[in-house]
């Protein structure tokens, strides 16, 4: 890393992570070319980049790989998280590999990383000490940055920190109305099959009795849906904009609160209303990541930027609350905001904690379904 400015890159280097503190970290540029801003945050599994790459909660953020290979098994068109990706492209802005891709090796696999990446506007920029990065995010927070790439090795440093110091970051940012799905549709895929995959013919079509599950999509992942479908209901998916009648007008006999990116008290300026009329009617919800947080803020409740955020698929959680109280669970992980446990009022109580740090990982409400 280099806290010195320059209008061309190191012999070698095509690409260049601009951090808003001046921070310069250069490396080898792959996939779209361009430059990006959004904040930059570490994920630590070590499978599941095309997933991780397609999620809507990544939305405004450069994800920093902390496993090195990462592009091995190539892509497909079935282990994306959104079918149909946010504006033609993926929900992240790019990502951080210590690694360069390398050629795929894998009997699914249907274009390489690179070129995939490339096709979906996603910046990638391999050749960094991605134990470093993550180091630097642990100790001082995930900081706000431009990430580009440029074959010629040139870019306009001086413009690029501009860049990344003029984005106000995700505090306050509403996002889900950038990744949410337009309309309300039917959701009837379930469980991906191997040789089969998601064909409408191999779905799992729940009957007319199954019981009825509104989603209402914040930046839904496509296999959130499919689980509630594989779990025997019936799905109807809506916009994060859905009023209140938008909803009973479908006769739900559940509404699901979805994932998604951005700052849940933005999100919640006009879904928090919305949540409280269904509580009011004594509907029974159940939300995660960005829902569990609207529904908290909802119950009274409030929720705080993370230093870091939790993003990994090697989560410890453990459930404080219930007969398996003590129990512990490996979870994947991404959120950078968090419900304040603090801050529950009475009647709301703490069911699951982060056995990293702590923090709220799940709640209930007594009295509500």
């Amino acid at each position: 890393m280099s806290n010195t400015p320059a209008t061309s890159a190191p012999k070698g280097a095509t690409g260049v992570l601009v951090l808003a503190d001046g921070t310069l970290v250069w490396g080898r540029g792959y996939g779209a070319q361009g430059r990006g801003v959004g904040e930059v945050c570490f994920n630590t599994a070590m499978t599941g980049y095309q997933e991780i790459l397609t999620d809507p909660s990544y939305a405004g953020q450069i994800i920093t790989f902390t496993f090195p290979h990462i592009g091995n098994v190539g892509t497909n068109d079935e282990d994306v998280e959104r079918g149909q990706e946010v504006g033609g492209r993926a929900a992240a802005i790019g990502c951080i590999t210590r690694e360069d891709p390398t050629a795929p090796s894998n009997f699914r696999s249907t274009a390489d990383l690179r070129s995939w990446m490339a096709a979906r506007g996603l910046i990638g920029l391999a050749g960094i000490d991605t134990r470093a990065l993550t180091r630097r995010i642990r100790e001082a927070g995930a900081p706000n940055a431009v990430i580009a790439h440029s074959a010629d090795g040139h870019f306009d440093i001086d413009e690029l920190l501009a860049m990344a110091r003029m984005w106000p970051g995700l505090e306050g940012m509403d996002l889900a109305k950038t990744v949410t799905r337009e309309g309300q549709g039917t959701w009837d895929a379930g469980a991906w099959t191997l040789g089969s995959g998601y064909a409408p013919s191999d779905h799992k079509r729940a009957s007319d009795a199954a019981p009825h599950v509104v989603a209402i999509d914040y930046g839904a992942k496509d296999n959130i849906l499919r689980t509630l479908v594989r779990a025997g209901a019936r799905v109807t998916v809506v916009p994060a904009t859905a009023s209140f009648d938008d909803i009973m007008v479908l006769a739900p006999d559940g509404v699901f609160l979805s994932n998604g990116p951005g700052d849940p008290a933005a999100t919640g300026d006009y879904a928090v209303p919305v949540i409280r009329a269904l509580l009011d009617r004594d509907v029974p919800i159940f939300g995660i990541c960005l829902g569990h947080q609207l529904l908290a803020l909802a119950l009274g409740a409030k929720t705080v930027k993370m230093h870091q955020g939790h993003r990994g698929a090697n989560h410890p959680v453990q459930r404080t609350h219930g007969n398996d109280a003590g129990a512990v669970e490996i979870t994947s992980m991404n959120h950078g905001f968090a419900v304040d446990a603090a801050t529950l009022p009475d009647g709301v109580v703490e069911t699951h904690v982060s056995l990293f740090d702590g923090s709220n990982c799940g709640i209930a409400a007594t009295d509500k379904r």
